[in-house]
């Protein structure tokens, strides 16, 4: 049982590190992350970190996972809730908002500030954010295939194109993350949505 308690607190030890990690990390860049920056914000000492991550790549790497289970949690998972076809769509576009405007990164969006922080410096990092980049529109184009599929979006309307769309949008309101990005955001997929909806009144009105 002891045992058992130890290890529960090295859990919650670590998980509350990646937390103020990923915080950091869109404040001052994911290669500005540092055991150290990480100890001194927690006020802990460096060398107890050791323990989970030997390394600041391990840390780095480590810190895309956290992110991933974050947005996972936030995004996806609320978006998967709604009934599938363009619903689920456009779902997945509002979360995705919603995370954003909600404040819960200080600095905007982890993944899209490391990918312009990254995006020109081949390694580890760079490729495990082209892997999340890549799931991400996996799923998009996954759930606007469904859309299709289930008889939602006209024929010849092209999911992967549609992903593009929405991650196109998503990527401008990281840009200017201000409330009126965040409403035309909204109101563009809304209206493109409308064009290729077999029903437009299955769509939520925009907020």
């Amino acid at each position: 049982m002891r045992q058992d308690g130890r290890l529960a607190r090295g859990e919650r030890t670590r998980t509350a590190v990646l937390d103020q990690a990923l915080v950091l990390a869109t404040v001052s860049g994911l290669d500005g992350l540092s055991l150290s920056q990480v100890a001194d914000a927690l006020g802990v000492s460096k060398s107890g970190l050791f323990a989970h991550w030997r390394s600041k790549l391990q840390l780095q790497l480590a810190v895309i996972d956290h992110a991933r289970q974050q947005w996972t949690d936030l995004v996806i998972r609320p978006a998967l809730a709604e009934p599938a076809g363009v619903r689920r769509l456009w779902a997945a576009h509002d979360r995705r908002l919603a995370f954003y405007e909600a404040g819960t990164l200080p600095g905007g969006c982890f993944f899209g500030n490391a990918h312009f922080e990254f995006n020109a410096r081949p390694g580890v990092i760079r490729d495990r954010l082209a892997e999340e980049q890549s799931a991400w529109m996996t799923f998009l184009t996954g759930v606007a295939t469904e859309a299709l599929d289930l008889g939602e979006l006209r024929a010849g309307t092209d999911p992967a194109q549609l992903a593009y769309l929405i991650e196109a949008l998503g990527v401008c309101t990281v840009m200017r993350p201000e409330p009126a990005s965040f409403r035309y955001a909204r109101l563009a997929l809304h209206a493109h949505l409308r064009t290729v909806a077999i029903d437009p009144d299955n769509l939520p009105e925009p907020k």
